[in-house]
């Protein structure tokens, strides 16, 4: 019987485990979330990792790929598919003193282990006043991935960010996966870490010093400029900003100057960025692949309604989101389904009435 890693390995995962092409002045997603825990679990000897398949096997997407074999059995443990006992393993070593960071081989599965999350983890440190918190990261591929159906392609971003007790982060670049990953292994409460499988082999170019400091931490709850502009503000996290970067050079080419706001984070979510943002564009657009009914997108938008920026604005604001109904298994409907850079430039135009 396959395993679940080499059924994720087949379906598409040895494209993105090809790295021969990439620059040595660049580095992948999937490298940058290696090295991030190698350094924290070199820094911290209380910091260990467990999950399915993350040991021997080095990962079902490689991410960590030789930790087993330099840190040993104790500190990178593969464990059965049981999510529920897993994560309440690592929430238990949380609660020791250590510093777990438990592996869901995609979110999807971690509605297995919700009670442990929600109720355990997120809610400890109020319960206990403050006395007792919560060193853990919850992290692994979220979204969707590309031809695997609805129970293995939603976006969890909305889920875990509406609940009190957790931060939500959520990277785009190799640069937010170290400094946001080895920022969240740090932090005293629960972490929820969401990566986006199609993104693990993308090659991104990072600075020298960036890779030379072993401190290098990028702050949690504060957003990016991706790129600036005048004209309309693009709200975006993980791979949609990447979508959204697509859109704003193909508007370039037209006079339209995209600002992208890479949020990075959704909970705490930098709402003072994005207002800044709006104040500036008078326009704003928010791209997620998650649904539209209570996403991040109808977030943003009601915190700018609440907000003075809402009088600067000249457009209302406009949600683009994953189509409302569980993912089709059909490529062709597959693709319908999510927005697309076609897709932002035209809101873009129609938001701007330029045809």
């Amino acid at each position: 019987m396959l395993t679940r890693g080499a059924i994720t390995l087949l379906r598409g995962g040895r494209r993105s485990l090809s790295t021969s092409a990439v620059r040595p002045a660049q580095v992948t997603v999937r490298d940058a979330l290696n090295g991030a825990m190698d350094e924290e679990m070199a820094r911290d000897e209380r910091v260990f990792l467990l999950g399915e398949e993350v040991a021997q096997y080095d990962g079902a997407y490689k991410v960590s790929r030789g930790l087993w074999k330099k840190y040993g059995d104790k500190r990178v443990m593969d464990t059965p598919i049981t999510e529920s006992g897993f994560a309440g393993i690592a929430v238990g070593a949380a609660f020791a003193g250590l510093r777990p960071i438990c592996e869901f081989m995609t979110f999807n599965f971690s509605m297995q282990a919700i009670d442990q999350v929600i109720n355990s983890a997120a809610k400890t440190f109020y319960m206990s006043a403050g006395l007792m918190n919560v060193p853990i990261v919850f992290r692994g591929p979220n979204g969707a991935a590309a031809g695997v159906a609805a129970q293995h392609s939603q976006c969890f971003a909305s889920w875990y960010s509406s609940c009190p007790g957790l931060k939500v982060v959520s990277p785009y670049s190799s640069e937010d996966a170290r400094g946001l990953l080895k920022a969240s292994i740090r932090d005293p409460d629960p972490v929820v870490f969401l990566e986006n499988e199609l993104m693990y082999g993308t090659p991104f170019e990072v600075k020298d010093e960036m890779l030379q400091d072993r401190d290098f931490v990028l702050p949690l709850g504060k957003a990016k400029i991706e790129r600036p502009g005048k004209h309309v503000t693009l709200v975006a996290f993980s791979r949609p900003v990447g979508i959204c970067l697509e859109a704003a050079d193909l508007l370039a080419a037209e006079g339209i100057e995209c600002e992208v706001v890479n949020l990075r984070t959704v909970r705490p979510l930098d709402i003072d960025t994005v207002l800044q943002s709006v104040t500036k564009t008078h326009h704003c657009l928010t791209v997620e692949q998650g649904w539209p009914q209570c996403g991040i997108g109808s977030e943003i938008a009601a915190r700018i309604m609440e907000s003075p920026a809402f009088y600067e604005l000249d457009y209302p604001v406009t949600r683009l989101c994953g189509a409302d109904l569980p993912m089709p298994y059909a490529k062709s409907l597959e693709d319908a389904s999510l927005p697309t850079a076609g897709d932002v430039a035209a809101a873009v135009k129609k938001a701007l009435n330029v045809s």
